[in-house]
């Protein structure tokens, strides 16, 4: 792995000139940050837009043949407004013309929506001085809009070993037919990750406008503590409750290299933000990492006598689910009971046909259903090794008067513990369990 670093750049950390000359300092101050990764400029402010989403505002009014020149002039003004600030003798103007004739010629959703990160690879290129690559020429998808991963490792490599310094657009690759494709939103985090991995960097950097993962959402909590070090398994976990964190899919191509990645802070380039590291790494872990939930949470109940006897059972239950494309959270277990847990806006509609269809199939005793739950959870690769975690945090729930729904607790590799609470309980067993384990 040589000493190269892929340092990718949100959109609030390239959303106006100011954070353009930031983010510039960051850059040329360690000569091994070599391949840059845009995205498209982000809001300054609260009541601002985000240019992506008025690219696909664009998009949507010339679809159904109606005049988008208002909407486009304010993304114009942005771009402009940078490379004035900026002083650049980039002729932005060129480039903006051309993409508003694509669109009004009825270019596809993901060319218009990938054309932000295009034009600000363009600006952040010309101020600089470093290669622009466009990532429609090293990114690859198949027809079916997925990413060839072989084909896509096997062109970076080719492509990028003899460029010292360049930028390179995120969100987007393109077909073999040049066709341009786009992630889903947040996808520049795959980008980066994508571009790490070909590269075979010795770190990924992603800089946004947080110093890193924190232990709790800060919304709930106050003042929760920065996560220093995380495993790709932990930050999985978190992220599959609801921590805001990477985007889903940007772990992986780094994850086969065992490449690190740095949650850096554009605006406070000091901290040390959270390094998300291989899951065999030796550093020595917090009792628990993190805490993240989410509510709305229905669970339906099956009991039936001697359930554990009948083959078969459980297949039967599960294909009721599957058939009506309904996604299961969990499934807790008894001997003569099973529940089955899913989000309230996957059984919207659909509770009483799942009920009557597991009647008809399992016949089962009886079925009854509770909604407004909410999953919390405690997750940390030092669980497994740590006596009393499990004990510590429903010590802390009982000493709130929560009540406990469900627990689901791993027994292989221990690095989580799924606890459902009421609804209305939420913010408070957050709290509770976060304060229970903030100091050790």
């Amino acid at each position: 792995m040589r000493d190269i670093v892929v340092a990718k750049f949100g959109g609030s950390s390239l959303a106006d000139k100011d954070q353009f000359i930031k983010v510039k300092e960051i850059i040329v101050s360690d000569k091994n940050r070599r391949y840059i990764i845009p995205s498209a400029p982000g809001k300054r402010h609260s009541r601002d837009h985000k240019i992506t989403d008025l690219l696909y505002m664009c998009h949507q009014l010339a679809t159904h043949g109606l005049n988008f020149d208002e909407v486009y002039n304010v993304v114009e003004e942005r771009y402009r407004g940078i490379c004035t600030g900026l002083e650049l003798e980039l002729n932005i103007g060129e480039a903006l013309g051309e993409i508003k004739s694509n669109i009004k010629e009825g270019a596809s959703k993901d060319y218009c929506g990938s054309r932000g990160e295009y034009l600000n690879g363009l600006i952040l290129s010309n101020y600089l001085g470093f290669q622009f690559i466009d990532p429609k020429n090293l990114i690859l998808f198949n027809d079916r809009g997925q990413l060839e991963e072989e084909k896509t490792e096997m062109l970076i490599g080719e492509k990028l070993k003899d460029v010292k310094y360049a930028v390179i657009p995120g969100f987007y690759g393109a077909k073999e037919n040049g066709d341009i494709v786009t992630f889903s939103r947040g996808g520049s985090d795959v980008t980066g990750s994508v571009i790490a991995n070909g590269v075979k960097a010795s770190l990924y950097e992603n800089w946004t406008d947080v110093s890193g993962f924190l232990m709790a959402d800060p919304r709930i909590v106050e003042n929760p503590k920065t996560i220093e070090v995380i495993t790709y398994k932990e930050l999985r976990e978190l992220s599959y409750m609801g921590a805001p964190v990477l985007h889903e899919e940007s772990i992986f191509p780094v994850k086969k290299h065992g490449i690190p990645i740095n949650i850096r802070n554009t605006n406070s380039p000091e901290d040390h933000g959270t390094m998300i590291v291989d899951d065999s790494t030796t550093e020595k872990p917090r009792k628990i990492t993190g805490i993240a939930g989410r509510k709305d949470f229905t669970v339906i109940n099956i009991e039936k006598a001697l359930m554990n006897e009948e083959k078969g059972f459980l297949r039967k239950a599960i294909s009721v689910f599957e058939t009506n494309g309904i996604s299961i959270e969990h499934i807790p277990s008894g001997m003569d009971t099973v529940s089955v847990v899913a989000a309230n806006t996957e059984l919207n509609g659909k509770i009483d046909k799942i009920k009557e269809e597991l009647r008809i199939y399992c016949n089962p005793d009886t079925i009854t259903h509770d909604t407004n739950m909410a999953l919390i959870a405690v997750v940390g690769r030092g669980m497994a090794k740590t006596k009393g975690i499990s004990g510590k945090v429903f010590t802390a729930l009982g000493n709130s008067d929560i009540n406990v729904r469900m627990i689901t607790q791993g027994s292989s590799k221990l690095i989580n513990i799924i606890i459902g609470i009421d609804n209305e309980d939420f913010e408070k067993a957050m709290e509770s369990i976060y304060r229970a384990f903030e100091n050790e």
